[in-house]
């Protein structure tokens, strides 16, 4: 079978974000006067062939476990579904 996992990867908590400084900055150089804070993160969609979606899940937190994301400052989560691609 297969699935799409949607993972979204964040600083943790107290993390300093450089480049959501930078994009807050710029916001207000636009007029966004508003923007109170900018946190930057990453997003990957992965398709895989699974027997089930307990083991894709599985998977998935695996490989943010030992690739995707860094335990010492990023947290993660993730999304699986059934995939017709």
């Amino acid at each position: 079978m297969r699935f799409r996992g949607k993972i979204v990867i964040t600083l943790k908590p107290g993390v300093f974000d450089p480049q959501g400084v930078t994009i807050k900055s710029a916001l207000h150089s636009l007029g966004y006067q508003e923007t109170d804070e900018v946190k930057t993160g990453k997003y990957f969609e992965i398709n895989l062939d699974s027997n089930n979606l307990d083991t894709a899940q599985k998977r998935l937190e695996e490989m943010c476990d030992q690739l995707l994301a860094n335990p010492v400052i990023e947290n993660f989560h993730f999304t699986v579904e059934p995939s017709d691609n």
